[in-house]
């Protein structure tokens, strides 16, 4: 969805410079549908901001199809219609979703996403921060263990 939203920016962003009315609406485009009031007037005009912003929210329903199936049925399609939209941003962001098309179906059987490694890349930054250097690989690795396997040490005080 990051990629879709910056797309939609993207086209906003471009479109701003010859239609006023674009201008200091960012954040409408990037809400739902539901959440929207202040575009409704700009939202059925012939804008590539509102093509590329039902591009988006068509993009969204990929989470409600029900098998792997349905969902790469879905995804071509949307693809399909993103690459034939004639908004250079959403045929870029096309691509890239189409380049990650097998974890994105994965999902649908796995439901797990690549949150818990970005967490533990978190970590190990932060390791990496909290000491400035290590002397050797050896002992890098020693403290991301610690850090990001959470082990709680009990220390005998002497």
């Amino acid at each position: 969805m990051k990629v879709i939203n910056t797309a939609v920016d993207e086209t906003r962003r471009k479109e701003q410079r010859s239609v006023s009315e674009l201008k200091d609406s960012r954040y409408s485009w990037l809400k739902n549908e539901e959440n929207l009031t202040k575009l409704i007037s700009l939202k059925d005009e012939d804008l590539k901001t509102a093509k590329a912003y039902h591009l988006k929210l068509t993009f969204s329903r990929l989470w409600e199809q029900e098998t792997p199936e349905k969902a790469k049925v879905f995804l071509d399609s949307w693809y399909y219609w993103a690459t034939h939209s004639q908004i250079p941003d959403m045929v870029k962001a096309a691509i890239t979703i189409r380049q990650h098309e097998k974890g994105i179906i994965r999902w649908f059987t796995s439901k797990v996403t690549n949150g818990i490694m970005e967490a533990i890349n978190g970590l190990v930054q932060s390791a990496k921060r909290r000491a400035r250097g290590y002397r050797s690989v050896k002992n890098l690795k020693t403290m991301i263990f610690l850090i990001a396997g959470g082990l709680k040490l009990n220390t005998v005080k002497i």
